[in-house]
C-alpha cells in the first residue's frame, strides 16, 4: 500500500504543480471548509505538495518508514493489516490538521497543503513499534528512534508556539501523536511492548 500511495501522491503533486487551478481545487483552505462544506479538501490537501523538495523529502520518509510499518502491522494485525495502515495514514491527514482549521476557519487567507500529518503518523507508528531501531539523522548520526522521536516532537511543539514560518509544525506534531496512539487503541498489548524495550534500553 506504501508504493501506491507514493505513486498516486507523487502524481496528483506533479499535476498539481503546472496547474495551480487544480492546486486551488485540492488545497486545505478552512474557509472554503466551513463556508461551502469542501470537506474532501482535508484529504485533497495531503496528495499535493509545495515544491519538488517538499515532495521528495515526505515521499522518501513515507516510503523508508510505510513498508516497516505495513510488515509489522501484517504481523499484529492480520487480514486487516492493510485497512489499518490506510487509516493510519489518511486518518493522520485529517486529524494533523483540524487544529487549524478549527483555527482559521473564517480565515479565506489561510491555505495548508502537503502530506506530513499522515507521514509523521506512519514515522511515529514505526517508533512506536521498533523504539530502538537507529534513525541517522543526515545519514551519518545513527540515533535510537525513541530519542529523534523526542526530540522532533519538542522541536515541533516549539517551532509551532514560536510562528514566523509557512511550515504547518502544529500539523507535524499531532500527526505524530496520533500515529503514537492509534495503534495502540487498536491493541493495547503494544503499549506494553513499548515500555518493556524501553526498560530494556535503560
Amino acid at each position: 500500500m506504501t508504493n501506491y500511495i507514493v505513486i498516486l501522491t507523487v502524481i496528483v503533486s506533479l499535476f498539481a504543480f503546472s496547474n495551480k487551478e487544480l492546486m486551488l481545487r485540492l488545497i486545505f483552505n478552512p474557509y472554503m471548509v466551513t463556508e461551502h462544506r469542501q470537506w474532501y479538501r482535508f484529504i485533497t490537501s495531503g496528495f499535493i505538495h509545495a515544491d519538488f523538495i517538499h515532495l521528495l523529502v515526505n515521499m522518501l520518509v513515507l516510503w523508508s518508514f510505510g513498508r516497516v510499518v505495513e510488515n509489522d502491522f501484517t504481523l499484529i494485525f492480520g487480514t486487516q493489516a492493510t485497512y489499518y495502515f490506510i487509516v493510519l495514514y489518511l486518518g493522520g491527514i485529517i486529524i494533523s490538521i483540524t487544529p487549524s482549521y478549527k483555527r482559521n476557519k473564517h480565515n479565506a487567507a489561510y491555505n495548508a497543503l502537503g502530506a506530513s500529518g499522515g507521514v509523521s503518523s506512519v514515522l511515529f507508528a514505526a517508533i512506536l513499534l521498533r523504539p530502538l531501531d537507529k534513525i541517522y539523522l543526515y545519514g551519518i548520526i545513527g540515533l535510537p528512534a525513541i530519542i529523534m522521536g523526542v526530540a522532533y516532537l519538542a522541536y515541533s511543539y516549539y517551532m509551532d508556539k514560536k510562528g514566523g514560518t509557512h511550515i504547518n509544525h502544529d500539523a507535524h506534531f499531532w500527526g505524530a501523536v496520533y500515529g503514537l496512539l492509534f495503534p495502540v487503541l487498536l491493541e493495547p498489548k503494544l503499549a506494553i511492548f513499548f515500555i518493556d524495550q524501553l526498560t530494556s534500553f535503560l
